[in-house]
């Protein structure tokens, strides 16, 4: 049980949102991508995370222009984060009877590999950023191509869960 409560742990996704409250989304249509985007992705994971995102949003209405309304720049980046590990002090009691303890995480393995994805969009008439997320997840390099597919899924899924925003 813990095992799979620390496996969910370690792939589940962060993402942080931010966007324009003056701008009216129901008025984009149509996409394309920043023709001189670097997404810091292996060619396989960004060809990968295309066809996913493509799908995404052509399911939502969305379509794939020469001259789009909006553009969509990605860029990435992997880090290491030092292992967790927790030190905890409890006291307690019942009736008569008082106990203490002491309990230490101690870390195990090495760093974790994490990996952010930056989607910015872009109003292409203005040339001024609109709407923009950052996801933030566990990462390993020497994941199978189904599963690296999966991750990136889950990714989108989650970033694009809040596109377009809500207005208050």
């Amino acid at each position: 049980m813990l095992f799979v409560v620390f496996l969910m742990g370690c792939s589940s996704v962060q993402v942080k949102y931010d966007y324009d409250k003056a701008v009216n989304f129901s008025t984009y249509r149509s996409y394309n991508y920043m023709p001189d985007m670097q997404s810091g992705l292996s060619q396989l994971d960004e060809n990968r995370l295309l066809r996913i995102l493509d799908s995404t949003l052509q399911v939502r209405g969305y379509r794939l222009a020469e001259e789009p309304e909006f553009l969509i720049n990605i860029m990435s980046q992997e880090y290491h984060t030092a292992p967790k590990s927790s030190v905890g002090l409890g006291i307690g009691g019942g009736g008569r009877n008082v106990g203490g303890g002491i309990s230490v995480g101690v870390p195990v393995g090495g760093s974790n590999t994490q990996r952010s994805i930056q989607f910015d969009l872009v109003d292409a008439e203005r040339d001024a950023l609109v709407w923009q997320a950052l996801a933030e997840s566990g990462y390993n390099n020497n994941s199978s191509p189904n599963l690296r597919e999966h991750n990136l899924s889950a990714i989108v899924k989650k970033v694009f869960s809040k596109f377009p925003p809500k207005t208050d």
